[in-house]
């Protein structure tokens, strides 16, 4: 393995000290190191990784300096188009170091959702004309690579890419602490307490990460079957989308969003077009830690926005917040009496602390299982 140290001094030795993206397991101990070292104005937490691409372009004109731009592979389809479109060579000739975690990596075993994200990661880069490199574990080999990749972006003005398997970088452990609030309730029992507060008609679509676990795991101690749920184990930020797409076509159920700060926050317009449709039978749950959880809880702005106010500005009927179970079941109680009416689509923000159980499993079921399951459901 290579230290996050390492390659973080390595890049800066060439004035490279700008970054952003969105965070990713494979890459949690580099990017806690970063952001140890970095200040606030040179470790940008983006909203999606093209986002991200557009600071990285920012930074570029304002400075001259290469930045780089890190993410999970799945982030690669929200840069397409800023590659294309943005610092292509044909179009601004923007450079920015591109590090990827490589995810599902063929022949590596990873979780449904990254095996054709996996397959096509190299593959896209090809596409797009970014040339890349598999980092080495090795200290040695990997300096040879950062100094190829620098010298081929100052010649070029090109984008490179440095892809990154699993276990590449060794261990660090974050000593900055975000200040946030004193938050008692886990997102596990918050997860409990309004699945069990459904209807028998209800559905859920979860979001990607701990949210969707969890839920699998609170029917599986019950003892119930998963098919009222909707499991989002990839395609972050778009649950909300799946759930409204449901909620338009079965009108006469209520059809449940059990959303993250992390991937609301993601593709946020999302939320301005369930309130344009104003569907009755729509309540958007989102469980808000101020963190990127599943993959090494780096922050988000979560908790130092107002989503309650973002989603009532854009036209959500009812918008509650809640950071206590009493809160919570109280609200629940509420919402019970209120929905498929005027008072939908509603926004209901839970706010809960950081972590999850050390112990808490996967879904066990495929995802073409899952959506088997929903579809006979909501045949009923």
């Amino acid at each position: 393995m290579i230290s996050p140290k390492f390659f973080y001094e390595t890049l800066a030795a060439y004035g490279i000290d700008f970054y952003a993206g969105v965070p990713d397991s494979l890459l949690k101990n580099l990017c806690a190191y970063i952001t140890d070292h970095a200040d606030a104005s040179h470790n940008v937490i983006a909203a999606n990784e093209g986002g991200a691409m557009g600071l990285a372009a920012g930074h570029y004109l304002a400075t001259g300096q290469i930045p780089v731009v890190y993410m999970q592979n799945s982030g690669e389809g929200n840069i397409i188009n800023p590659l294309a479109s943005l610092t292509d060579k044909d179009v601004y000739n923007i450079p920015v170091l591109l590090v990827i975690g490589w995810r599902g990596k063929p022949g590596v075993h990873d979780e449904p959702q990254h095996v054709k994200q996996g397959k096509i990661t190299t593959g896209l880069l090809n596409v797009m004309g970014i040339d890349y490199s598999v980092l080495s574990k090795e200290e040695d080999k990997a300096v040879t690579q950062i100094q190829k990749a620098v010298s081929y972006m100052q010649q070029t003005k090109e984008c490179y890419a440095l892809v990154i398997e699993k276990d590449t970088f060794d261990n660090y452990q974050l000593t900055a602490q975000q200040a946030t609030p004193y938050l008692q309730l886990s997102r596990e029992e918050a997860i409990q307490t309004v699945a069990a507060a459904l209807g028998d008609k209800d559905v859920i679509v979860s979001t990607t990460g701990m949210i969707s676990r969890e839920l699998f795991e609170y029917r599986a101690a019950m003892k119930q079957g998963h098919e009222r749920d909707f499991l989002t184990v990839g395609s972050m930020g778009h649950a909300s989308q799946i759930a409204l797409g449901i909620a338009m076509e079965k009108t006469d159920r209520t059809v449940w969003c059990f959303d993250g700060d992390g991937a609301s926050i993601m593709h946020m317009g999302s939320m301005a077009i369930v309130a344009q449709k104003a569907p009755k039978n729509y309540v958007h749950v989102i469980f808000n830690n101020g963190a990127h959880d599943s993959v090494g809880g780096q922050p988000t702005v979560g908790l130092s926005i107002d989503l309650p106010a973002i989603a009532k500005a854009v036209g959500y009927k009812t918008v509650i917040s809640v950071s206590s179970k009493d809160e919570l079941e109280e609200q629940l109680s509420t919402i019970n009496h209120q929905r498929l009416t005027e008072s939908s689509p509603m926004l209901l923000e839970v706010k809960v602390k950081k972590g999850n159980r050390k112990d808490l499993g996967r879904p066990t079921t495929t995802p073409i299982k899952n959506k088997e399951a929903l579809m006979e459901f909501l045949k009923k």
